[in-house]
Order: structure tokens, then sequence, then C-alpha cells
């Protein structure tokens, strides 16, 4: 039998040392690039304005002389406002941004966002009110679009005054709702129209 030398304290010592730094070290830099990810920095520059969700970036007009600024959201591709900014006092460079005119901004790119948003909910959602079957009670009809990439299509549905679903049916997306088609819908016991 031969004796095999045992590693000695100072050999097992550095192996475990450097194992469990190797695992201790990969999870951390993970986690640190992931919350780069979740929390986007914030920046305070002259032309570029970071923060709360938003991010302001003054650019050269491409319609003009001048300098333009652009509002986008978090995690949006287009800019949800683009407009004329101010000349800074050389008349050559722009007016840097500051905390004011970036709540402004974000103020008004927010508006316009919520007005889009109502505007898109207008053309998706229509509703009228027509009486029921026996004429003793309204019942409110909408149309709903789903605007499905492959196959869009709407659901036509009745409500009664308490706001109780009574049917629903799915239309085709450019179904005509109006006082006539409702109206039709619910005196043909509301089957499927079309």
């Amino acid at each position: 039998m031969t004796d095999t030398p045992l590693p000695s304290s100072d050999t097992a010592a550095d192996s475990t040392t450097e194992g469990a730094s190797e695992i201790h070290e990969t999870p951390l830099e993970h986690l640190e690039e992931h919350l780069e990810e979740v929390q986007p920095e914030i920046q305070h520059e002259a032309r570029l304005w970071r923060d709360d969700g938003w991010t302001a970036r003054v650019i050269k007009n491409e319609d003009d002389e001048g300098w333009a600024v652009e509002m986008i959201k978090d995690g949006e591709a287009e800019p949800a406002l683009v407009g004329p900014w101010t000349m800074g006092r050389n008349k050559k460079d722009p007016k840097p941004l500051d905390t004011s005119a970036f709540n402004t901004l974000v103020k008004t790119a927010s508006e316009v966002l919520r007005r889009h948003e109502q505007q898109l909910r207008a053309q998706l959602h229509k509703e009228v009110r027509v009486a029921s079957a026996d004429g003793n009670d309204e019942l409110d009809i909408t149309l709903d679009i789903v605007p499905d990439e492959d196959e869009p299509y709407a659901l036509l549905t009745a409500l009664d005054t308490f706001g109780e679903q009574l049917a629903q049916v799915q239309v085709a997306p450019n179904f005509k709702l109006s006082k006539a088609s409702a109206t039709a819908w619910v005196e043909n016991e509301f089957r499927r129209p079309g």
C-alpha cells in the first residue's frame, strides 16, 4: 500500500475559497444586470433628461433650423410628443432642460397619450340604448371591436338597466351598430345578425 500525500490545509482552503467566490459572484453580477434593466438610470443633462418613466431629448429640428424636444415613455418605441424647443441665449444652441421644463413636458405628453387612448377606445367601443322586446325596459347594446392581428372580430352585447349581461354574440369587426341594427337584434331574440 502506497502512501498518497493528503492535500495540505492551505491547498484545501484555496480550492474552497475559489469555488465559493465563483458561486457568489455570478448571481450578484446577474442581479446587478437585471436591476439596470428594471430601473432605468436617472439622467439629468442639458439635452437629455431621463426620470420618472420618461425621456426628454432635445434634437435638431429636421423641418427648421431650430431645435425640437421629443418625449418618449419608457418601453415605447415612438415618441408620445415632439414639439419645438426654445433657443438658448446665444441664439444658436438649445436652451438646456431643467426640472420645471421636464415636469411640464411629462404632463403634456401624458395628456396626449390619455387623449389618444380615449380616441382609440371610442373607435373600438360603440354603445346605443334601445327598448327591450316587450317595450317595458331599456337595454344598452354595446359593440366592442377586438383588433386581433390575425382574425379581428367584435362582440355585440346586450345589458339590462342594472348592467347585467343578457346576451352576447360574436360579429364581424365591420358590423355597424345603430339604433336600427340594435333594435333588430333585440327583436330577433339576440340571434347572431347576418
